[in-house]
């Protein structure tokens, strides 16, 4: 199969990139090689001066076969000329945002993006005289009304980290095009399958495709995708000096995560949505903050720009004290306690939370609903629920 026009999203993730079957394998080859070798040196020096990131491979700090399988199914997901995967979403994030930034340049942030880029932007960015303005977001003259002659970027997540506000994507797109100013957005809650951040005038995409991306808890991993131009770019400087990009083998175990894609989010968002409006209702219950409930305070919006919800959601105990809060957490048998979600297991995180911009109760509970029966998930929030005062 060579030809992808006209295939659906599940259908290009089984075969796009996977034109050449060596001794006719289904499933493809990794090639566990640091370099790429050549019979003479004009081939060599072509390889070098090809696009960058191959093919014709020359070295995998910057570019590998297996590695090429993923990225490219990535940009075809992302509606994007280009991708290139990294070792973890933060890699992603950090070399996207190196890319755009010198000193004295200035960022419009998400005040409740993902806590460890806010921490990049508060206490790493600052040593080199780059100077960050958060904003909510919430209305796109937010957003806007901050952004400055010094500004370079506007990062933006939506929905965002823990409170999952959303961002009205292509108002604010339109105003930083014409400003000169450039967009990066964490798609890594939607994923691919119910967002599209390029097709509404992002410029950069990353995703910690540790996430849903990968879906099985076996790999850290990120994503940065854009126009081929600037993914150029980004290899021939930030990727070649920082060699943040995957290894083979947890890039073809991202491969095969993909396959199945589709399939999983809408499990995910379909067992998320019946916990859910269960927690709703539950009288021990202040708040259940979920894209998927006819409650959530966006609801025109996500229908406007988005295709469906997640797995992830965040309710509010009326209960507000921290240690009672979290033996309730201890008495989950199904929802373990941990970091990260998108994978095949549900998760439960208490958090005490202090956002800028959230004027919200301190205390939350995090819950990401996996691959198991909703209705045992449900059983188990009620169990445990049932001695929190």
């Amino acid at each position: 199969m060579e030809s992808y026009e006209g295939l659906e999203m599940e259908t290009i993730l089984q075969h796009l990139a996977e034109e050449q079957k060596p001794h006719r394998a289904v499933s493809p080859p990794i090639f566990h090689s640091s370099l790429f070798v050549y019979d003479n040196f004009a081939e060599f020096t072509a390889a070098q001066n090809a696009t960058p990131g191959g093919p014709p491979y020359h070295y995998s700090r910057l570019g590998n076969p297996t590695v090429d399988i993923a990225e490219r199914k990535v940009a075809a997901l992302e509606h994007t000329e280009a991708a290139k995967v990294f070792s973890s979403g933060m890699a992603a994030i950090s070399t996207a945002i190196m890319s755009l930034v010198e000193q004295g340049a200035h960022i419009v942030a998400i005040d409740t993006c993902y806590g460890v880029s806010k921490f990049m932007f508060d206490e790493f960015l600052p040593r080199f005289g780059v100077t960050t303005t958060y904003v909510d977001g919430l209305t796109p003259e937010s957003v806007i009304d901050a952004l400055r002659p010094e500004t370079k970027l506007v990062y933006l997540e939506s929905p965002s980290s823990l409170v999952f506000r959303l961002q009205d994507i292509k108002a604010i797109t339109r105003s930083c095009r014409e400003k000169g100013v450039v967009t990066i957005f964490d798609n890594s809650y939607a994923s691919p399958i119910y967002q599209s951040p390029a097709d509404m005038g992002i410029d950069i995409v990353v995703h910690s495709a540790t996430k849903y991306l990968g879906g099985h808890s076996d790999i850290t991993a990120g994503v940065v995708a854009s126009t081929r131009e600037r993914m150029d770019r980004m290899i021939r400087n930030e990727i070649a000096i920082f060699g943040s990009l995957i290894a083979p083998f947890p890039a073809w175990l991202m491969i095969r995560g993909m396959r199945t894609l589709p399939i999983r989010v809408k499990y995910h968002e379909q067992s998320a949505n019946e916990v859910a409006s269960w927690l709703e209702r539950h009288p021990k219950i202040d708040r259940v903050l979920h894209l998927g409930l006819d409650s959530f305070d966006q609801k025109e919006l996500f229908r406007k720009q988005m295709r469906g919800s997640g797995g992830l959601f965040t309710f509010i105990p009326k209960n507000q004290n921290r240690d009672e809060i979290n033996a309730m957490a201890d008495r989950l048998k199904i929802f373990q306690i941990g970091v990260s979600w998108g994978g095949f297991e549900s998760l439960s995180v208490p958090i005490t939370v202090e956002p800028l911009g959230w004027s919200g109760p301190t205390h939350i509970v995090r819950l990401y609903c996996g691959l198991e029966s909703p209705k045992d998930l449900i059983r188990d929030l009620e169990q445990a629920l049932i001695d929190l005062p």
